[in-house]
C-alpha cells in the first residue's frame, strides 16, 4: 500500500474534469445524467488498472464511440464540488464554449472557431478604511479550438510587457499599437506553446490541441487599481446591539457592467438577529442573515461603473458586548465578475491563424475578470 501524491490526484481529477466538459460542452447534473455512458467509456480510457493514461481529447478521439447529448448549459449551474477543478469556470451561462469539441453542428457540419479568454482571480485585502494592505492577480489565458487540421496560432500579448518583478517597464520595441506597459511576477506556458519570437516581440506561436486549455498562467504583484473599494464599519448600538455599515464604490468606467455580486460578512457568533436597510430605489439587491454560518450576505444583480453602493444592517446580540466587536467580526469578502475587463490591462493585441482559410471563422472573447477582495475591519 503506497500513498498517492496529493498533488497528483488533484491535478488527474481536474484534468478528468476538463476532458468532460470538452466531451459534454458544459459540466453539470444534468450533462452528467444524459452522458453517463459517454463519461464511463472517458473514464475507462483516461484510467485502466488503476493507472492514468491519457487526458487528452484529441488522442481520446480514437477509442470513443459514443456521441455526446447537449443540454442547455444556462438550465443548471457547474457542479459545486466539481467547480474547484475547473480552472476558468465562467459564473455566467456561456453561449459557444459551453459547446462540445466533438459534436458538430446540425447538418453536420465542423465549426470553425477558436475562443480566447483572459480570466483573473484578484484578491485585495483592504484596511476598514479602505486602504489596499495587500494585492495579487492570479491569471490565465484560455483557449477553446473548435479549428480542423490543427492549424498553427500565433497570440501577440502587449508589446510592453515585462516578466519578472526587476524587469524594466520599457523595452526597446515599445510600439503605439501594445496595451501599454504590464509587468508580470512569473508566468507559465501550455507544453503546446512555442517561445521562439516571444523575448523579441511578445508573440506565442502554438498549435493548438482540442478543447479547451490554459495557454498562460501568470502572477502579479505590481500596483495595480482594483474594481472596487470597500469599507466596513461596525460600532456598539448598546449593551447588546451593533451596527453595520458596508460600502461598495465601483472604481471603472461607466460603460462596464459587474455581474451577480455577493458580499459576505462574519458576525460575532453570539448574533441572533439581523436587520437590513438598503439605500432608497436599490433594485436588485437583497439580504439575509445566515444563522448557520453567522454571516451577514448581500447579493447585487449587477453594479454599474462609477456607482457606489451602501448596506446598513443592525445585530442583535443573545449577551452583553465585551472587547473590541472589530476583533469578532469580518473580514468581509466579496465575489464578483466583469466581462470585458481585466485589471492587470494585459491584452491579447491579435490572434492569427497561420492557414489561410474562408471556412476559419475565428472568434475572440477576452477580459472576463473574476476576483475575489477581502476587507480586514
Amino acid at each position: 500500500m503506497v500513498n498517492i501524491s496529493p498533488s497528483l490526484l488533484l491535478e488527474l481529477l481536474q484534468r478528468i474534469a476538463r476532458v468532460t466538459k470538452d466531451y459534454l460542452g458544459v459540466l453539470n447534473e444534468d450533462s452528467l445524467r444524459k452522458n453517463f455512458i459517454l463519461v464511463y467509456e472517458l473514464l475507462d480510457e483516461v484510467i485502466d488498472f488503476g493507472y492514468p493514461q491519457t487526458t487528452s481529447t484529441e488522442a481520446l478521439k480514437s477509442y470513443i464511440f459514443n456521441e455526446p447529448i447537449m443540454v442547455d448549459a444556462g438550465r443548471l449551474p457547474p457542479l459545486g464540488p466539481a467547480a474547484m477543478f475547473m480552472q476558468g469556470t465562467k459564473r455566467m451561462p456561456g453561449t459557444a464554449v459551453t459547446k462540445s469539441v466533438v459534436a458538430n453542428e446540425p447538418g453536420g457540419k465542423k465549426r470553425e472557431e477558436i475562443f480566447v479568454d483572459i480570466i483573473e482571480k484578484i484578491s485585495v485585502t483592504f484596511s476598514s478604511s479602505g486602504y489596499i494592505l495587500t494585492s495579487e492577480i492570479d491569471g490565465t489565458i484560455q483557449m477553446k479550438s473548435y479549428l480542423s487540421g490543427n492549424p498553427e496560432i500565433r497570440l501577440a500579448l502587449n508589446e510592453d510587457l515585462g516578466i519578472g518583478k526587476n524587469s524594466s517597464s520599457t523595452h526597446d520595441y515599445r510600439s503605439s499599437s501594445g496595451g501599454g506597459s504590464v509587468v508580470l511576477d512569473d508566468c507559465n506556458f501550455h507544453e503546446s506553446v512555442q517561445l521562439d519570437s516571444f523575448d523579441i516581440d511578445r508573440t506565442l506561436h502554438l498549435i493548438p490541441p482540442d478543447g479547451e486549455f490554459p495557454v498562460m498562467n501568470y502572477r502579479m504583484t505590481q500596483e495595480f487599481k482594483p474594481p472596487f473599494r470597500v469599507t466596513a464599519l461596525i460600532e456598539e448600538a448598546g449593551p447588546s446591539r451593533a451596527e453595520v455599515l458596508l460600502k461598495i464604490r465601483a472604481d471603472f468606467p461607466a460603460n462596464v457592467t459587474a455581474n451577480t455580486i455577493t458580499v459576505q460578512m462574519p458576525v460575532p457568533s453570539y448574533t441572533m438577529r439581523a436587520s437590513f436597510e438598503l439605500e432608497a430605489g436599490a433594485v436588485g439587491q437583497t439580504t439575509d442573515f445566515k444563522e448557520g454560518t453567522r454571516r451577514l450576505e448581500w447579493n447585487l444583480k449587477k453594479i454599474v461603473g462609477g456607482s457606489e453602493h451602501t448596506l446598513r444592517a443592525k445585530l442583535t446580540f443573545s449577551q452583553e458586548t465585551h472587547g473590541n466587536l472589530t476583533k469578532e467580526a469580518g473580514p468581509v469578502n466579496m465575489n464578483f465578475t466583469i466581462p470585458m475587463y481585466n485589471a492587470s490591462k494585459l491584452q491579447v493585441r491579435y490572434l492569427q491563424i497561420a492557414k489561410k482559410s474562408k471556412t476559419y471563422n475565428p472568434y475572440r472573447l477576452e477580459a472576463l475578470d473574476r476576483v475575489t477582495c477581502i476587507v480586514t475591519l
